[in-house]
């Protein structure tokens, strides 16, 4: 019998072009991806995969498998959404950035208590790993942020993208700063004898920061960087610094910060619920993904589609 794990381990890299460029998407290695490749070559009985010294490519047979393979795994998830009570019962699974889980995990928990049925796992993860783990099937819904305003785009095929939010970039500061007061004029070149706190260079915020503080003109200084958002939400609160936080990191509602527009061009990323596309009628995947929706709407971004209503 054919592993369905290794199915989609052969679509991705008929996807990917090479065994390499599989196991970056999925977040395995190399030699993990060719192992069960050549495994799922000994359950079909015939070689999937031709490969020499420094390259793979697909056989006749392989190809022919391919393009079963989408097929064969959309069924299954089909044929579990159709034998699934018509309420949402069930074990679902969603996996998030950290500023995501901290303001939706209260509307997807309440979804979860409204119907007795349903067991829920939120987990934690960056944006290139929720997508991995919602591919693989190891969850049902992620809830991932994009900086670049490609995702959308790049996305297609097997999974669907439901954009929620358009989450800018705020100026925080500590309640005692004078740019606390609203009616204060918020002018980016007289903060830069300010301290700045800001996320690693290698976070995908940190660009968007200093392209910010490149428009303020010279003198400002490099910013201390900090791992995590609420982290540096969190040091603003206690007067050690300021910062440019997307909006959302604000739903944990700190008390002791302002919160105010920057000028200038927005400067935001896109938020999205992603799911693999075979699973969209299951009840439990639909109910999750509508309760991501209203919080959505409730922390100031847009409705979705309708789980129902998409292709």
């Amino acid at each position: 019998m054919l592993d369905l794990q290794r199915l989609r381990l052969l679509k991705e890299f008929a996807e990917r072009g090479t065994i390499a460029a599989a196991a970056v998407a999925l977040g395995y290695t190399a030699s993990a991806v060719s192992q069960q490749l050549a495994a799922l070559e000994r359950e079909a009985g015939v070689p999937l995969l031709d490969r020499t010294a420094r390259t793979a490519e697909l056989t006749d047979a392989g190809r022919r498998l391919v393009m079963q393979a989408e097929r064969i795994l959309a069924l299954v998830e089909q044929a579990e959404a159709e034998l699934a009570a018509p309420e949402p019962s069930g074990r679902v699974a969603v996996a998030a950035f950290p500023t995501a889980a901290v303001a939706f995990a209260p509307a997807l928990t309440r979804c979860v208590r409204g119907h007795p049925g349903l067991t829920f796992v939120l987990r934690q993860f960056p944006q290139r790993e929720a997508m991995r783990q919602v591919r693989t099937g190891k969850v049902d819904v992620a809830l991932v942020d994009d900086w670049s305003g490609r995702l959308a785009s790049a996305e297609a095929g097997a999974l669907r993208l439901y954009p929620l939010i358009r989450d800018p970039l705020v100026l925080v500061v500590p309640r005692g700063h004078p740019l606390a007061d609203p009616s204060a004029v918020v002018d980016l070149g007289g903060l830069r004898g300010e301290s700045w706190l800001a996320a690693p260079a290698a976070e995908p915020s940190r660009r968007m920061v200093d392209e910010l503080l490149a428009a303020a003109g010279g003198g400002v200084p490099e910013p201390w960087e900090f791992d995590g958002l609420a982290t540096i939400l969190s040091l603003v609160a206690r007067g050690i610094g300021i910062a440019a936080l997307p909006r959302l990191t604000l739903a944990a509602g700190e008390r002791r910060v302002a919160v105010r527009e920057l000028p200038g061009p927005e400067q935001a990323r896109d938020i999205y619920a992603v799911t693999r596309a075979s699973s969209i009628r299951r009840p439990s995947v639909a109910a999750i993904l509508r309760a991501a929706q209203e919080a959505a709407g409730q922390l100031g971004g847009r409705e979705a589609d309708s789980p129902a209503s998409a292709g």
